[in-house]
């Protein structure tokens, strides 16, 4: 379980694809030293919760199966490219994001970034699969990132970034036409399971 709030930044050392499908993702992290992980534990990469299978100093390798690729964007990363990195919670830690499981369920295309005030307003495409569930005021994770959902249209909605998400997180640098890892409100997810049955 994750909170939403980056507060480690991490690089992609090497992404590997192997043969029978699936690959290994190195990241060089921050934060090893102070979060202390260990093989087994769960970290947030880009919103996607993935499993510690070896660390070597603030070097850790993830094993990512076809299912993640396919409902991710971590299949596009390269070596060098900036990712967000959440710890999972430990008990008693502070919540002050939302809660986020790391279970991605679809990537989304940047569409336009705005200035707004000190920060940006950023539109994103709206999966029809997932729209019921993505509407004003509902909390939303990019990436990783606990957001408030600023507005929705029929096929998009926005997300209103503050100077400090700007800075600590990789959405700061995301263009438009790229792919952003969405994970709907986990509340909003059972309730449209409930009323759809």
């Amino acid at each position: 379980m994750f909170s939403g709030l980056i507060g480690y930044r991490g690089t992609v050392v090497s992404n590997a694809a192997l043969a029978g499908g699936g690959l290994t993702l190195a990241i060089a992290a921050e934060g090893v030293e102070h979060e202390a992980p260990q093989v087994k534990d769960s970290i947030a990469v880009d919103g996607v919760c993935l499993t510690a299978t070896r660390i070597e100093g603030d070097r850790i390798w993830f094993d990512v199966v076809p299912e993640t690729l396919a409902r991710s964007a971590l299949g596009d990363l390269a070596a060098g490219d900036a990712v967000n990195l959440e710890y999972s919670l430990r008990v008693g830690d502070r919540m002050g994001g939302h809660f986020v499981y790391g279970h991605v369920d679809a990537t989304a295309g940047v569409i336009t970034r705005t200035a707004e005030g000190q920060g940006e307003r950023v539109r994103i495409e709206r999966p029809a699969a997932l729209a019921p569930m993505i509407v004003e005021k509902a909390f939303i994770a990019i990436d990783g990132v606990s957001l408030t959902v600023a507005a929705a249209g029929g096929d998009w909605f926005e997300i209103a970034l503050i100077p400090e998400t700007l800075a600590r997180t990789s959405l700061g640098a995301r263009p438009v036409g790229s792919l952003v890892n969405i994970e709907v409100d986990p509340l909003a997810r059972y309730v449209h399971a409930a009323v759809s049955r």
